[in-house]
């Protein structure tokens, strides 16, 4: 039996969270990608110092966080669980791929993909982060 949904105000995405194993490297990523270092600081865990930074464009925040010392190395092997993408919604999917193919970034499919998804359809393609993290931009058609 399904108990009753909780009754609670969610209003969106507040950010995702991304482990990454080099700060400068992600930040700089994410910064060709017009986002913007909006908040660093630092957190502990295990005992030891990790940092935080908040990468923000428009309405959406990006959480990279480096965690401290020979954790770096688990990274891409956490049991905790990893995002397997985040969608970015582009008003012009082939714009989108050109921009980022002119910009040298890893695109993982040959041309935007087609999805009889929604009512008429949507368009996507990914490119790969510095972490392996799958970035979607996404068109509804």
């Amino acid at each position: 039996m399904m108990e009753d949904p909780v009754r609670l105000v969610i209003r969106s995405i507040q950010h995702i969270g991304i482990p990454v194993s080099s700060l400068p490297v992600s930040e700089a990523f994410y910064n060709r990608l017009g986002f913007t270092n909006v908040m660093q600081a630092a957190f502990m865990h295990n005992g030891n110092s990790g940092t935080c930074v908040m990468m923000k464009r428009d309405n959406m925040i990006i959480e990279l966080y480096q965690l401290p010392g020979s954790e770096l190395e688990n990274i891409r092997n956490r049991k905790d669980g990893h995002i397997d993408h985040v969608a970015f919604d582009v008003p012009d999917i082939n714009e989108a791929f050109a921009a980022l193919k002119r910009g040298g970034y890893t695109i993982m499919e040959e041309a935007p993909v087609f999805l009889n998804f929604w009512q008429n359809g949507c368009k996507y393609f990914n490119i790969v982060g510095p972490d392996g993290e799958r970035l979607e931009f996404n068109q509804i058609l």
